[in-house]
């Protein structure tokens, strides 16, 4: 088990990437505090743990609100006496250029997309250092890597946002042994792109898509699992293409 013994923290783990990461990692031994706003959601991914033999924690997160960030911090030292990895996970979405988005929608957007990042990391920094050091993975976007698309601005902000503070964080704490790294993952077949899309738009926009369909979140918690696991001690302040090649193609 590439995890055991570790204790992580996974954000927006109640449906989609999150929950496809939070399990893969208790099924690879870590122990799991599964965060997220839906407590319905939230308690079955804690349910699909515990029937796997597993142990996993739910705690009520809203990550823009810093007292939340410290309680989720908190609940993983009392509940299982460390921390490990952090995944940030947890983001909103939503279409407009800049003149559509509204100020309300931009500073919602900005302040869990990429607030939720820093005040998860602030809480969480502590007490990774307690444990001698460990890995924070944040989830940015294919848009948010090395190109942007029409219609999602403050998403797309967003998202670079989330790939230069991995950057800014990898080089601050690599003295605490802390690798901080980002995947960027294309689209990928969760209730958020579903929702965000006619059934009719989203066949044509699978169909444009290089490889031909969307990616797995199971494919997505791979990649964080290589990235939370000893096997990439070498790797920090990466950000991760996991697109289906639609990076390289032109």
């Amino acid at each position: 088990m590439q995890l055991k013994g570790k204790a992580a923290i996974v954000t927006g783990s109640g449906v989609g990437i999150g929950r496809a990461i939070a399990t893969t990692f208790a099924s690879e031994g870590a122990s799991v505090v599964v965060a997220d706003l839906n407590e319905d959601a939230g308690n079955e991914t804690v349910q699909e743990i515990q029937a796997g033999g597993r142990r996993a924690r739910f705690v009520r997160t809203d990550v823009s609100n810093v007292e939340d960030t410290q309680r989720m911090v908190d609940v993983a030292l009392t509940t299982y006496g460390r921390l490990d990895i952090l995944v940030n996970n947890a983001g909103v979405y939503t279409r407009g250029d800049v003149v559509s988005t509204s100020v309300e929608m931009w500073n919602r957007l900005l302040s869990i997309n990429l607030g939720g990042v820093f005040l998860c990391c602030k809480a969480a920094i502590p007490a990774l250092r307690q444990s001698g050091g460990g890995a924070i993975v944040n989830i940015s976007s294919s848009v948010g890597w090395q190109y942007a698309a029409p219609g999602i601005a403050a998403y797309t902000a967003s998202k670079f946002g989330v790939t230069g503070l991995t950057k800014a964080m990898a080089c601050d704490h690599l003295p605490d042994n802390i690798r901080v790294n980002c995947i960027c993952p294309g689209p990928t077949d969760t209730p958020l792109i579903r929702a965000s899309r006619s059934p009719g738009d989203l066949q044509a926009f699978v169909e444009a898509q290089p490889i031909g369909r969307l990616g797995l979140p199971e494919e997505i918690a791979a990649a964080a699992l290589f990235l939370a696991s000893d096997a990439a001690s070498f790797v920090t302040g990466v950000a991760l293409p996991v697109d289906g090649g639609q990076s390289a193609y032109p």
